[in-house]
């Protein structure tokens, strides 16, 4: 009789011992769970519902304006790329494009934003009507930045294309592909 009691002693230690296991695996499976999704949540920096305009606000270098003669940093403004399908000469050919404009501030640059779509259809139609071996070259790279700036300082401020005041600084092409 003796036997068959450590006999069921002995089966009940493991029994206990494995679902003591199992409880402690969960806790900690449990609690790694949270602690990764705190992190992400903090490094994505909470839950937004604007999440494209931070996106755009990132994509805006800020600097402060000019104060007595001292030269201001550049406020630039990222727009997306672009991708169109230039005009036939040896076959289909097409453009890609990723161009940062320098404004004159941030008020500039958040105006820019809201007239994102107008200025990329405007740019995206301008693009579209070249031929690749106009661009090919840096003079013609160039004056492709000088156009697109007339066009965006025109659509920013009407009239004001080609002016030394103009909103628009320069067009500066982070990326272009032509293929």
């Amino acid at each position: 009789m003796a036997k068959a009691a450590e006999e069921t002693e002995g089966a009940a230690a493991p029994k206990k011992s494995k679902k003591l296991l199992i409880i402690v695996v969960a806790a900690v499976v449990l609690i790694l769970g949270i602690g990764g999704g705190a992190a992400f949540f903090l490094m994505k920096g909470g839950d937004h519902e604007g999440d494209e305009d931070e996106a755009a606000t990132e994509k805006v270098k800020a600097a402060p304006k000019k104060e007595k003669g001292k030269e201001a940093m550049p406020v630039y403004a990222a727009l997306d790329a672009f991708t169109v399908n230039l005009v036939p000469e040896n076959g289909d050919q097409y453009l890609q494009l990723i161009l940062s404009i320098e404004v004159d501030d941030l008020k500039t640059a958040d105006k820019l934003k809201s007239y994102t779509p107008k200025l990329r259809n405007n740019i995206m139609l301008l693009l579209s009507s070249k031929k690749a071996s106009d661009l090919i070259s840096r003079e013609g790279k160039e004056k492709l930045a000088t156009e697109i700036r007339d066009m965006v300082n025109d659509v920013l401020e009407p009239g004001s294309a080609g002016k030394k005041d103009a909103p628009v600084k320069e067009v500066l092409f982070t990326s272009f592909i032509i293929q």
